[in-house]
Protein backbone atom coordinates (compact mmCIF):
# COMPACT_ATOMS: atom_id res chain seq x y z
CA UNK A 1 0.00 0.00 0.00
CA UNK A 2 1.35 3.52 -1.14
CA UNK A 3 1.41 5.66 1.95
CA UNK A 4 -0.44 8.77 2.28
CA UNK A 5 1.55 11.70 1.43
CA UNK A 6 1.39 15.37 3.58
CA UNK A 7 0.40 18.38 1.27
CA UNK A 8 2.05 20.60 4.08
CA UNK A 9 5.51 20.11 4.83
CA UNK A 10 6.09 22.51 7.66
CA UNK A 11 2.76 24.15 9.81
CA UNK A 12 2.46 26.45 12.68
CA UNK A 13 -0.27 24.78 15.39
CA UNK A 14 -1.99 26.94 17.81
CA UNK A 15 -3.33 25.31 20.20
CA UNK A 16 -5.14 26.82 23.29
CA UNK A 17 -4.14 26.78 26.98
CA UNK A 18 -7.96 25.35 27.68
CA UNK A 19 -7.36 22.25 24.95
CA UNK A 20 -5.00 21.29 27.77
CA UNK A 21 -7.49 21.24 30.62
CA UNK A 22 -9.50 17.66 29.80
CA UNK A 23 -12.88 17.89 32.12
CA UNK A 24 -10.60 19.65 34.65
CA UNK A 25 -11.87 23.57 35.80
CA UNK A 26 -8.24 24.76 35.47
CA UNK A 27 -4.27 23.25 34.91
CA UNK A 28 -3.30 20.51 32.80
CA UNK A 29 -4.75 16.90 32.65
CA UNK A 30 -2.44 14.34 31.48
CA UNK A 31 -4.18 12.03 29.84
CA UNK A 32 -5.20 15.06 27.86
CA UNK A 33 -1.80 16.14 27.02
CA UNK A 34 -0.28 12.81 25.87
CA UNK A 35 -3.58 12.03 23.31
CA UNK A 36 -2.61 15.74 21.94
CA UNK A 37 1.08 14.54 21.93
CA UNK A 38 0.32 11.79 20.34
CA UNK A 39 -2.11 13.47 17.29
CA UNK A 40 0.96 15.66 16.95
CA UNK A 41 3.75 12.52 17.06
CA UNK A 42 1.28 11.11 14.04
CA UNK A 43 2.06 14.23 11.98
CA UNK A 44 6.04 14.62 12.37
CA UNK A 45 5.69 10.83 11.41
CA UNK A 46 4.77 11.79 8.25
CA UNK A 47 7.71 14.00 7.85
CA UNK A 48 5.94 17.67 8.35
CA UNK A 49 7.60 19.60 10.37
CA UNK A 50 5.66 21.43 13.39
CA UNK A 51 5.78 24.34 14.99
CA UNK A 52 3.38 24.88 17.99
CA UNK A 53 1.81 28.42 19.60
CA UNK A 54 0.20 27.88 22.89
CA UNK A 55 -1.94 29.80 25.13
CA UNK A 56 -2.18 30.16 28.58
CA UNK A 57 -5.36 30.13 29.65
CA UNK A 58 -5.91 26.88 31.82
CA UNK A 59 -3.14 28.24 33.93
CA UNK A 60 -4.09 31.73 34.37
CA UNK A 61 -7.68 30.73 34.78
CA UNK A 62 -6.99 29.51 38.42
CA UNK A 63 -5.66 33.14 39.23
CA UNK A 64 -7.71 35.07 37.13
CA UNK A 65 -9.83 35.92 40.28
CA UNK A 66 -7.05 38.10 41.68
CA UNK A 67 -6.58 39.77 38.69
CA UNK A 68 -9.78 41.30 38.53
CA UNK A 69 -8.90 45.21 38.95
CA UNK A 70 -5.11 44.61 37.42
CA UNK A 71 -3.16 46.81 35.82
CA UNK A 72 -3.47 45.12 31.96
CA UNK A 73 0.15 44.79 30.95
CA UNK A 74 0.86 43.53 34.55
CA UNK A 75 -2.17 40.67 33.78
CA UNK A 76 -0.75 40.18 30.06
CA UNK A 77 2.12 39.31 31.49
CA UNK A 78 1.16 36.65 33.74
CA UNK A 79 -0.72 35.79 30.91
CA UNK A 80 2.56 35.17 29.10
CA UNK A 81 4.35 33.38 32.23
CA UNK A 82 0.99 30.56 31.85
CA UNK A 83 1.86 29.78 28.43
CA UNK A 84 5.47 29.13 29.31
CA UNK A 85 4.55 26.78 32.19
CA UNK A 86 1.76 25.28 29.16
CA UNK A 87 4.54 24.94 26.84
CA UNK A 88 7.14 23.42 29.08
CA UNK A 89 4.46 20.67 29.65
CA UNK A 90 3.75 19.89 26.63
CA UNK A 91 7.65 19.72 25.71
CA UNK A 92 8.29 17.56 28.21
CA UNK A 93 4.96 14.75 27.08
CA UNK A 94 6.29 15.01 23.83
CA UNK A 95 9.98 13.64 24.87
CA UNK A 96 8.73 11.00 27.01
CA UNK A 97 6.80 9.92 23.70
CA UNK A 98 10.41 10.04 21.78
CA UNK A 99 10.20 12.92 20.10
CA UNK A 100 12.48 16.33 20.15
CA UNK A 101 10.84 19.27 21.14
CA UNK A 102 12.33 22.62 21.96
CA UNK A 103 10.61 25.68 24.12
CA UNK A 104 11.70 28.94 22.55
CA UNK A 105 10.21 31.91 24.78
CA UNK A 106 9.58 35.31 23.27
CA UNK A 107 10.93 37.02 27.18
CA UNK A 108 13.97 36.15 28.60
CA UNK A 109 14.00 32.93 31.07
CA UNK A 110 17.58 31.39 29.82
CA UNK A 111 17.75 29.17 33.23
CA UNK A 112 14.80 27.76 32.15
CA UNK A 113 13.85 28.01 28.38
CA UNK A 114 15.79 29.36 25.83
CA UNK A 115 15.29 32.90 23.72
CA UNK A 116 13.19 32.97 20.56
CA UNK A 117 15.89 33.54 17.95
CA UNK A 118 14.39 33.12 14.52
CA UNK A 119 17.48 31.30 12.60
CA UNK A 120 17.49 28.36 15.28
CA UNK A 121 13.85 28.15 15.51
CA UNK A 122 14.02 27.21 11.48
CA UNK A 123 17.11 25.25 12.47
CA UNK A 124 15.61 23.03 14.88
CA UNK A 125 12.65 22.88 12.53
CA UNK A 126 15.12 21.56 9.68
CA UNK A 127 16.64 19.17 12.16
CA UNK A 128 12.99 17.80 12.54
CA UNK A 129 12.40 19.03 15.92
CA UNK A 130 9.24 19.90 17.26
CA UNK A 131 9.73 23.75 18.21
CA UNK A 132 7.37 25.33 20.69
CA UNK A 133 6.46 28.61 21.15
CA UNK A 134 6.33 30.52 24.72
CA UNK A 135 5.21 33.63 26.41
CA UNK A 136 3.13 34.80 22.82
CA UNK A 137 4.86 37.95 20.76
CA UNK A 138 6.25 39.31 24.47
CA UNK A 139 4.48 42.43 24.23
CA UNK A 140 1.39 43.12 26.51
CA UNK A 141 -2.32 43.46 24.57
CA UNK A 142 -1.43 40.95 21.78
CA UNK A 143 -3.05 37.52 22.06
CA UNK A 144 -1.90 34.19 21.31
CA UNK A 145 -3.56 34.08 18.02
CA UNK A 146 -1.51 36.76 16.80
CA UNK A 147 1.76 35.43 18.04
CA UNK A 148 0.18 32.51 15.75
CA UNK A 149 0.44 34.47 13.15
CA UNK A 150 3.60 36.11 13.18
CA UNK A 151 5.52 33.01 13.99
CA UNK A 152 4.09 31.29 11.14
CA UNK A 153 4.63 34.09 9.18
CA UNK A 154 8.65 34.10 10.22
CA UNK A 155 8.83 30.69 10.23
CA UNK A 156 7.85 29.98 6.77
CA UNK A 157 5.06 27.63 7.76
CA UNK A 158 2.62 26.39 4.71
CA UNK A 159 -0.26 26.48 6.76
CA UNK A 160 -1.47 28.15 10.51
CA UNK A 161 -3.98 25.39 12.11
CA UNK A 162 -6.23 26.80 14.48
CA UNK A 163 -7.49 24.15 17.20
CA UNK A 164 -10.43 24.38 18.88
CA UNK A 165 -13.55 22.56 20.51
CA UNK A 166 -15.42 22.35 17.20
CA UNK A 167 -14.78 20.91 13.99
CA UNK A 168 -14.53 24.00 12.02
CA UNK A 169 -16.60 27.64 11.49
CA UNK A 170 -20.10 27.09 11.34
CA UNK A 171 -22.83 29.73 9.92
CA UNK A 172 -24.54 29.76 13.52
CA UNK A 173 -23.38 28.19 16.52
CA UNK A 174 -23.75 24.29 16.03
CA UNK A 175 -25.04 24.23 20.12
CA UNK A 176 -27.59 26.22 19.84
CA UNK A 177 -28.49 26.22 16.23
CA UNK A 178 -29.07 21.87 14.76
CA UNK A 179 -29.19 23.37 11.25
CA UNK A 180 -26.08 25.59 11.01
CA UNK A 181 -23.71 24.16 8.57
CA UNK A 182 -19.95 23.93 8.23
CA UNK A 183 -17.76 26.26 6.12
CA UNK A 184 -15.38 24.26 3.88
CA UNK A 185 -13.66 27.00 2.84
CA UNK A 186 -13.70 31.05 3.56
CA UNK A 187 -12.28 33.94 2.06
CA UNK A 188 -10.71 36.31 4.74
CA UNK A 189 -12.42 39.18 3.68
CA UNK A 190 -15.88 36.75 3.85
CA UNK A 191 -15.10 35.94 7.46
CA UNK A 192 -14.49 39.51 8.44
CA UNK A 193 -17.77 40.60 6.95
CA UNK A 194 -19.74 38.14 8.64
CA UNK A 195 -18.16 38.76 11.26
CA UNK A 196 -17.37 34.88 12.45
CA UNK A 197 -14.67 35.86 15.34
CA UNK A 198 -12.22 32.97 14.02
CA UNK A 199 -9.08 34.87 15.15
CA UNK A 200 -8.70 38.39 16.70
CA UNK A 201 -8.72 40.95 14.68
CA UNK A 202 -4.29 41.76 14.68
CA UNK A 203 -4.09 37.90 13.60
CA UNK A 204 -6.42 38.14 10.82
CA UNK A 205 -5.13 41.01 9.41
CA UNK A 206 -1.82 39.29 9.55
CA UNK A 207 -2.47 35.89 7.94
CA UNK A 208 -4.54 38.04 5.11
CA UNK A 209 -1.49 40.63 4.47
CA UNK A 210 1.31 37.51 4.61
CA UNK A 211 -1.15 34.93 2.37
CA UNK A 212 -0.91 32.80 5.06
CA UNK A 213 -3.89 29.97 5.00
CA UNK A 214 -5.49 29.67 7.99
CA UNK A 215 -7.34 26.04 8.49
CA UNK A 216 -10.10 25.82 11.71
CA UNK A 217 -10.69 22.40 13.32
CA UNK A 218 -11.22 20.16 16.26
CA UNK A 219 -8.15 19.10 18.24
CA UNK A 220 -10.73 16.99 20.44
CA UNK A 221 -11.51 14.93 16.89
CA UNK A 222 -9.22 11.70 17.04
CA UNK A 223 -7.22 11.94 13.41
CA UNK A 224 -8.32 15.21 12.62
CA UNK A 225 -4.56 16.63 12.56
CA UNK A 226 -3.41 13.88 10.15
CA UNK A 227 -6.56 14.40 8.15
CA UNK A 228 -5.65 18.36 7.74
CA UNK A 229 -2.16 17.81 6.71
CA UNK A 230 -3.19 15.22 4.55
CA UNK A 231 -5.47 17.48 2.75
CA UNK A 232 -8.79 15.85 3.61
CA UNK A 233 -11.86 17.47 4.34
CA UNK A 234 -11.35 18.68 8.06
CA UNK A 235 -12.16 21.51 10.18
CA UNK A 236 -12.12 25.36 7.92
CA UNK A 237 -10.31 26.71 5.57
CA UNK A 238 -9.64 30.35 5.18
CA UNK A 239 -7.89 31.98 2.53
CA UNK A 240 -6.94 34.89 0.37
Amino acid sequence: MTKAKPVHKRILLKLSGEALMGDDAFGINRATIERIVGEIAEVTGLGVQVAVVIGGGNIFRGVAGGSVGMDRATADYMGMLATVMNALALADAMNKHGMTARVMSAIAIEQVVEPYVRPKALQYLEEDKVVVFAAGTGNPFFTTDTAAALRGAEIGAELVLKATKVDGVYTADPKKDPTATRYATLTFDEAMSRNLGIMDATAFALCRDQKLPLKVFSIFKPGALKSVVLGGDEGTLVHV
